[in-house]
């Protein structure tokens, strides 16, 4: 026998997305990304198939079907212990099975030559199951079949593939099944034998071509760790994190705009305690402080994965998001693919609806018992049950009822039959793509995972409320926290002439707000993100190792882990969090206003008391424009703009615009503007647009004069009312004298407008008054304004009040 191709056995290469009843799911679209798509550089490692056909020949030769069929009949699958039960009968049935001669030696014919392909007597392989009812765009199936990884020689093999025989009846695929309705016997097993990758000396992980928790569809979201695959996929730690967004990426741009470092504190490797396949080892310290992937290999992951996506989506004929696994290998640092599915989740989610939940408590930060990583949008309270591990003689002792809130170290798939009749699950461990997300996602139960201490924070039978609609982090809350459903039909918003944008002030929000008809942001705060993410003062990041502030360097070098130094993480993380929200709306514009913080509030951030003065007055002192081309902030200011210069030319946004905030006079105009030049950022090269913030009653009293040097204006009507009105906005004793429709305020909203327009440059608003005051925004309407920005949640009252006078019949 000099090939492997049989009813029994075919080599990977052979089989296709049309061969899944007779090779499973996951072995059918390994063999076609191999034929259709190593072309395009997508690497697979090579190996070769065990049939269905070979399996039902097994369970016939050990007469096994009426056995199995007897045992399953007793089932209530409901019932931990009577899932364990059945499961560990059937499994033991078949893993003391026999393999036909014949079988056996077809299995160790095809081992001998992949071994010989690789060079060596017996090469080590991963032996993966491969279900014909996997991997369905219905239902992932995801891990209910077990992958054995680090198996040698023949014997080893044979009893391994007995392994992946019984594991179609693991506990947890028998409860999916019965969840989603499927017959046991009509679902057939086939096993993937592939070389493996040895990812145990580099990294590997998981990639969705979707994001998985907003389902916006130009993202692709890589999680991956050192080692093995597996402890990212079990959610035993938690992942580095990095966003490439895929327009951009075609056109030839390196656009990774976000990359977070997780806890990478563990790894599983090759062991080497004979018997034993795998270990888990700490990891080097050096290491953990350090992206798991290059930039070069994020991008070329990302590749890799936008060309799965468009294979799968010309073959279906429809959009086809994908659930990717890939491993590094380190021995010959190149990327492979070891599996590909069909995203289940927000490919089938209703696009025209969005439904928000809405937290009705006010104090809730007060309530705030631990915090995590959200996995969907939703909210629920219940009690909680802590349950350490499902092990037969410690489940006995729990109790747990459905609707109860699920508080653990980490799930994995044999928690199924307890989460699906959870109300919430939070675990200690894990990342957004690990298992238990994604089934999580696909049963519609909030989870927050990667908590960290979670099982010390809560307690027994306390009642919580698990949050996961507060964007990309979830809140766990003492006690039942109020909340609503508010639900909109983008189909049945009316159409208006005049746009509405959005001021979005997190990244982490962007995507969520993605799916809503804005024409775009009117409004990026760079605080926000300095704030929120760099959490640095920006001069303490160039200037630190000169001020012999010890703990200040501390607080910087372990925020700056992983960058070369403070300003190249300022640049990395301000140009990641604008392009984010770029991204989120591209190609629309995305207006994104220089930082301007006061001097009391760039004080309080670590470094900040080394830098700032003191003022009586910071709101009306040295902020905004005058502090860019000042001697002492000017450099801070240079780094504000590399960051939009990255997000532009090499990440590829060039729909992001820039905005000077409280500019008080034209000559500061065009000083900021020779800073802006001397680092890289020239208004109009690369069609750079720059707008000013109109806030303060000399912008609109020399509007004709600063429109000659800027491309629009846009209404800052929190300052403007203030600066009008004479009145300090932070202060409540006058608080009831502040309104943006104030006559003398209206006036000189009115006066810019005019001023705008007979400059033939933009105007718009993005203060928070049109937020607040639908009359407010028909007001601006009337007056003829270009654009209204307001926040996402005014967004759909502000388009219906705008309707009612400018609404397009």
């Amino acid at each position: 026998m000099t090939t492997i191709e049989t009813q029994l056995i075919l080599p990977l290469e052979k089989v296709g997305i049309n061969d899944i009843e007779k090779v499973g799911g996951k072995n059918a679209s390994l063999g076609e990304m191999i034929q259709h798509l190593s072309a395009r550089g997508v690497q697979i490692p090579g190996g070769f198939v065990v049939t269905v056909e070979a399996y039902e020949y097994f369970i016939a030769y050990n007469q096994l079907d009426s056995k199995i069929k007897s045992i399953v009949a007793g089932l209530d699958a409901d019932n931990i212990q009577s899932l364990q039960f059945c499961g560990d009968a059937v499994r033991e049935l078949i893993e003391s099975g026999d393999f036909p001669d014949d079988l056996a030696n077809e299995i160790e014919h095809a081992y001998t030559l992949l071994s010989q392909k690789h060079g060596q007597d017996n090469t080590d392989v991963a032996v993966r199951s491969s279900a014909t009812a996997e991997d369905l765009p219905d239902a992932s199936f995801a891990g209910q079949q077990e992958t054995f990884l680090n198996v040698n020689g023949a014997a080893d093999l044979l009893h391994t593939i007995k392994k992946c025989f019984a594991s179609l009846f693991t506990d947890r695929a028998i409860s999916y099944r019965h969840s989603f309705g499927y017959d046991h016997f009509l679902v057939k097993l086939s096993v993937c034998v592939q070389k493996m990758v040895r990812s145990d000396l580099a990294a590997a992980g998981v990639a969705f071509s979707i994001d998985t928790e907003s389902g916006f569809k130009d993202a692709v979201i890589i999680n991956g760790s050192y080692g093995l695959g597996e402890m990212v996929v079990q959610g035993a730690v938690s992942p580095d994190e990095f966003i490439v967004f895929k327009p951009a990426l075609k056109k030839g741009f390196s656009p990774i705009i976000e990359k977070k470092m997780g806890v990478k504190n563990r790894k599983m490797v090759y062991s080497k305690i004979a018997g034993e396949r795998v270990t888990i080892v700490p990891v080097d310290a050096a290491d953990e402080n350090r992206f798991c992937l290059s930039n070069t290999a994020i991008l070329q992951l990302a590749t890799w994965v936008v060309a799965i996506e468009e294979y799968y989506s010309t073959i279906k004929g429809q959009w086809c998001p994908m659930d990717v696994e890939w491993a590094v290998d380190g021995i010959t640092n190149q990327l492979f693919i070891v599996q590909a599915r069909p995203e289940t989740i927000h490919s089938r989610r209703e696009a025209s609806t969005v439904k928000e939940y809405i937290i009705e408590d006010k104090n809730r930060e007060k309530k705030i018992i631990a915090k995590g990583i959200a996995v969907g949008d939703k909210i629920a309270s219940g009690k909680v049950r802590m349950i350490h591990n499902l092990a037969k003689e410690e489940i006995q002792h729990y109790v747990f009822e459905r609707g109860d809130v699920l508080v653990t170290d980490m799930t994995d798939p044999d928690w199924e039959p307890i989460m699906k009749k959870a109300a919430a699950i939070i675990t200690n461990k894990g990342g957004r793509t690990c298992h238990a997300a994604i089934v999580a996602r696909e049963m519609g139960v909030p989870a927050i995972v990667g908590c960290g201490n979670a099982t010390k924070l809560l307690q027994e039978g306390i009642m919580v409320t698990a949050s996961c609609a507060e964007g990309e982090v979830g809140y766990i809350y003492s006690g039942a926290i109020p909340f609503h459903e508010e639900i909109h039909d983008l189909s049945k918003l009316p159409a208006i002439k005049t746009p509405v944008l959005l001021n979005v002030a997190s990244p982490d929000m962007a995507f969520h707000f993605a799916h809503l008809q804005a024409k775009g942001i009117g409004l990026a705060r760079e605080e926000f993100i300095i704030n929120n993410y760099i959490k640095v003062h920006p001069m303490a990041l160039l200037k630190h190792e000169s001020l012999g502030d010890e703990a200040l360097t501390k607080t910087i070098n372990h925020a700056a882990r992983g960058y070369a130094n403070g300003e190249a993480f300022f640049i990395e993380k301000l140009s990641q969090g604008v392009a984010k929200i770029g991204a989120a709306f591209y190609p629309n514009k995305v207006i994104v206003r220089f930082s301007d913080f006061k001097s009391n509030e760039y004080y309080n951030l670590p470094g900040g008391h080394h830098f700032e003065p003191h003022e009586e007055n910071p709101m009306i002192g040295w902020r905004g424009a005058s502090r860019y081309y000042s001697k002492e902030y000017k450099e801070a200011f240079g780094m504000e703009c590399k960051a939009i210069r990255k997000v532009r030319e090499e990440m590829g946004l060039d729909n992001v615009i820039v905005m000077i905030p409280f500019c008080r006079t034209p000559k500061e105009l065009l000083a900021v503007y020779d800073v802006m030049k001397e680092y890289g950022l020239e208004r109009g090269k690369n069609g750079l647009e720059v707008y000013i913030m109109a806030e303060l009653p000399s912008n609109v009293l020399l509007a004709d004069v600063f429109a000659k040097h800027i491309d629009g204006f846009s209404i800052g009507s929190n300052d403007l009312t203030q600066l009008t009105l004479g009145l300090d906005r932070d202060s409540a004793l006058v608080a009831h004298l502040y309104d943006e429709r104030n006559e003398a305020v209206k006036a000189m909203i009115s006066l810019l407008i005019k001023a705008a327009k007979a400059a033939k440059i933009k105007v718009g608003i993005c203060g928070q008054g049109p937020s607040d005051f639908p009359d407010f925004a028909q007001f601006l309407v009337e007056e003829g304004i270009d654009t209204i920005s307001v926040t996402p949640d005014a967004y759909f009252k502000t388009v219906n009040a705008i309707a009612k006078i400018n609404g397009v019949a």
